[in-house]
């Protein structure tokens, strides 16, 4: 696209765009989200009272769609969770033997706010213990003028252990308050990633194709083998200069220490994340990742004035290259922490934040639908691909675990007329619980994998921990309501009032 017509691609509310018409239509792309979901749930619960048979005959064939649903999705995790296994296994360095990969760069970017010496350490511990070369690594520390002493104290810490360790060391410090930015991750970033391109990638001239930056949230564990399976991916790929590439999250450094919710939600993301790894087509980046230098400077790096700069990456790039842009799953695990507080109701309160920042990546529905109506060049069929997609996901987030679990008996005990005599009535509940119960089944797969995924058993704890790890699964149908539904719906709403949220970093805490 021209550089006159890219004025869109770097909105992040409606209010920024300067013709009130275009606002307007901005806004309305902001409220269908939660207009679409509290729709349906308003719809759900009058139409009981009204139409309790044909609501009756509605939800009874939601759960049997739900079920099959559950069951292709967990043929698509076991194949990325063997692709996983596979892929731990294999010699990286071996395998670029063969290719050309000894001009690459690798450029880590850890942005951090507050967060303990001892977690950063830990993140850094792993990054200088890579099998691969770290005379080709770049290491930013992204520190927050906000974060005040404590996080300049850390940073100093870091950089006496690790400086020299690296091709190159670098501590930035974002400033507090620049106009036309918010406070958070994406700001963050693009203050770092200038910083380097100044100070080391243009003063060396390091060619811009040639390095690969990873983004990685402060508290994440880099496996030995990452950096060997990216640079492969990267050099193997078909368009590596319009691909980001997507490792798998783990949220399992601190799982043994997390309570049950915590553990439910932390492996519940990591599996929707394993299944969208087996469907390419439709991976979206989240949060840590990878993408070339070069498409990164031509799109002018992260937006400042969003929540999920984690996503907005992949339509800033989708949007900016006329469609041709794709995620490329790595098949290869990350790790990192598990909502943990130092206290139950404190961690119950963050999760619940969490879990509201990250559906608050809704607010990018309304940038690329707004997008694909300004740009003629990317086919109709790839914006109704993504279109409908992200506006289901969306949607069933914010209102499936309600429908399943909450609104199947409203019919029998709200339903108006000759129905509460009807034999349907009578069977709703049994038909719904056992269509229920039956992928529900599917948990003890679930758990299983859990199970492998855990890290060794810290030795204080006995072996009666594995059975929690397995009898949390129980709470699932909770979780999702409590710990995926409503949040949201929480999110959706402040979106269509524009009570726009701002950044919430989660706190980083180690027992």
């Amino acid at each position: 696209m021209e550089t006159d017509e890219k004025n869109y691609l770097r909105i992040g509310r409606a209010s920024e765009l300067a013709d009130k018409k275009e606002q307007r239509i901005y806004r309305l792309l902001e409220i269908l989200p939660a207009f679409l979901s509290w729709t349906t749930i308003i719809l759900i619960v009058l139409l009981s009272w009204l139409l309790p048979f044909w609501i009756a005959i509605f939800i009874i064939a939601f759960d049997i769609y739900w079920l099959l649903k559950t069951i292709f999705l967990s043929l698509h995790m076991r194949s990325s969770f063997n692709k996983m296994k596979a892929n731990l296994k294999r010699n990286w360095i071996e395998e670029l033997s063969k290719l050309q990969w000894q001009d690459l760069r690798h450029l880590v970017i850890l942005p951090m706010y507050q967060e303990s010496l001892e977690v950063v350490r830990a993140s850094f511990l792993s990054l200088a213990s890579i099998n691969y070369p770290l005379d080709k690594v770049i290491a930013v520390l992204a520190i927050e003028e906000r974060g005040e002493q404590t996080a300049l104290d850390t940073a100093k810490a870091i950089e006496k252990e690790f400086g020299n360790k690296f091709f190159k060391f670098l501590i930035t410090i974002h400033p507090a308050d620049i106009p036309g930015e918010i406070i958070g991750k994406g700001s963050n970033d693009t203050w770092a990633i200038k910083e380097v391109k100044e100070k080391i990638i243009d003063e060396l001239k390091i060619p811009y194709e040639k390095i690969i930056v990873s983004v990685f949230d402060v508290d994440t564990i880099v496996p030995p083998d990452f950096f060997g399976c990216l640079s492969h991916s990267y050099l193997t790929s078909e368009k590596p200069l319009r691909s980001s590439f997507q490792p798998i999250p783990l949220f399992i450094n601190n799982i043994w220490h997390a309570p049950a919710f915590a553990r439910v939600f932390s492996f519940s993301t990591t599996f929707w994340q394993m299944i969208q790894q087996s469907r390419p087509e439709r991976l979206i980046t989240f949060s840590s990742q990878s993408i070339g230098f070069k498409p990164l400077v031509e799109i002018g790096f992260w937006q400042t004035n969003v929540v999920s700069e984690d996503s907005r990456i992949f339509w800033q790039c989708l949007l900016h290259y006329d469609g041709d842009w794709r995620t490329v799953p790595l098949f290869f695990p990350i790790y990192m922490d598990a909502n943990v507080a130092e206290t139950f109701w404190q961690t119950l309160k963050n999760q619940y934040k969490q879990i509201r920042r990250w559906a608050y990546g809704v607010e990018n529905n309304a940038y690329f639908l707004y997008g694909f109506l300004k740009n003629k060049k990317i086919t109709g069929l790839k914006k109704w691909y993504f279109g409908f997609n992200m506006i289901e996901g969306a949607h069933s987030l914010a209102t499936n675990s309600l429908i399943i679990f909450l609104l199947g008996w409203l019919p029998t005990a709200i339903g108006t007329g000759i129905f509460s005599e009807t034999l349907l009535s009578h069977n709703l509940p049994y038909v719904t619980r056992l269509v229920m119960n039956i992928a529900m089944i599917g948990l003890v797969f679930t758990a299983i994998i859990a199970i492998n995924l855990l890290p060794p058993r810290p030795p204080y704890y006995g072996r009666f921990r594995y059975v929690l790890m397995v009898l949390q699964w129980v709470a699932f149908p909770i979780n999702m309501i409590f710990f995926g539904s409503i949040p949201a719906l929480d999110a959706q709403t402040r979106l269509a009032f524009g009570n726009y949220l701002g950044f919430w970093p989660t706190p980083k805490v180690r027992k």
